[in-house]
């Protein structure tokens, strides 16, 4: 079996603060306000299927199963569970998220097998006056935050931050966070889908009730001293270099503008990830090239050697540290 860079059928979830947004990069969408695309996963959530090549129609974990080491890299696995150890998102808000935090890997009331969440966002767009909730105000302490909560008063503890197109927020696991109405986003993380939800802006759920709030884990897990998290502004001033967004010890993430041929390559240590952001292009290997465009994400072989990117396009380029 020869490596080529895989493209998946993605998994698309249907949110109460989603939308058609997904519609712009060829997506066909379900009816419903879809807010995320899973794009390459392999989680009992959503397993997503390759439609490309002799691996059509076998889902990530048959991959897993069946070429292993060689496809996902020395690396390439969670010690936990076993499985792929990231989870690639697209996401369309149309409306606010929920204010959330995401446990780590070690918090005793994830589910059995269960990852952390440890995660970070790639502004794809945003509408003009666009916000995101990043963090709790300097100095809020877990009595302080409860206190908030009990009197409905948790907006008055969390930062607030206007966002643009190329901006990028790291996210470590503990940071409280929401994405706000208008942003469209691409999300790399652990492969997790564990999230607590502090505040919902009392809002109704698709079956009309209220949903869950998770006070008692989100209290839990906050890290009130910081966690670590970091933001930035990502404009490049030349072309095929990588600018580091994210190094975490989960994945790392980088950042790319295309305009002449490109040569890279893989490491027996991990895959490679690839997110087209903008423009169109192609990815070349030793036996073949594909065409590529906006809001397509490529699973790119640890055995597959030596590739080059060529056109005019922006890329984000994910791999295990």
């Amino acid at each position: 079996m020869k490596p080529y860079p895989l493209l998946f059928q993605p998994e698309m979830k249907e949110r109460v603060w989603g939308g058609r947004a997904l519609e712009q990069f060829g997506l066909t969408l379900p009816e419903g306000h879809i807010g995320e695309g899973w794009m390459i996963g392999d989680h009992p959530n959503g397993t997503t299927k390759v439609v490309n090549g002799e691996l059509a129609g076998l889902g990530l974990d048959q991959i897993r199963e069946q070429y292993g080491q060689d496809f996902f890299g020395i690396k390439g696995f969670s010690e936990k569970n076993g499985r792929f150890p990231l989870l690639i998102k697209l996401l369309d808000c149309q409306d606010d998220l929920s204010v959330q935090v995401h446990p780590n890997d070690h918090y005793d009331r994830l589910p059995q097998g269960e990852l952390g969440k440890t995660e970070m966002w790639y502004i794809l767009d945003a509408k003009p006056g666009a916000k995101i909730i990043y963090g709790l105000n300097d100095g809020v302490t877990r009595e302080q935050l409860a206190e908030a909560i009990a009197g409905n008063r948790i907006l008055d503890c969390l930062q607030e931050i206007t966002v643009e197109a190329g901006d990028s927020f790291y996210i470590p696991a503990g940071t409280v966070h929401a994405l706000g109405a208008g942003v469209l986003v691409a999300e790399i993380q652990q492969n997790s889908d564990s999230t607590y939800r502090l505040y919902d802006y009392n809002r109704l759920g698709l079956d009309g009730k209220p949903r869950e709030l998770h006070i008692e884990d989100s209290l839990n897990v906050i890290a009130y001293e910081g966690s670590g998290a970091s933001h930035m502004k990502t404009e490049l001033v030349s072309t095929n270099e990588w600018l580091t967004l994210a190094h975490s010890p989960f994945f790392v993430t980088e950042k790319g503008k295309v305009e002449q041929a490109w040569p890279l390559q893989t490491s027996n240590d991990s895959f490679v990830i690839h997110i087209i952001c903008d423009g169109s292009g192609t990815i070349r290997w030793a036996d073949g090239e594909l065409t590529v465009k906006p809001g397509e994400c490529y699973l790119l072989p640890a055995n597959l050697g030596d590739y080059t990117l060529t056109g005019s396009m922006t890329v984000l380029r994910s791999y295990l540290p």
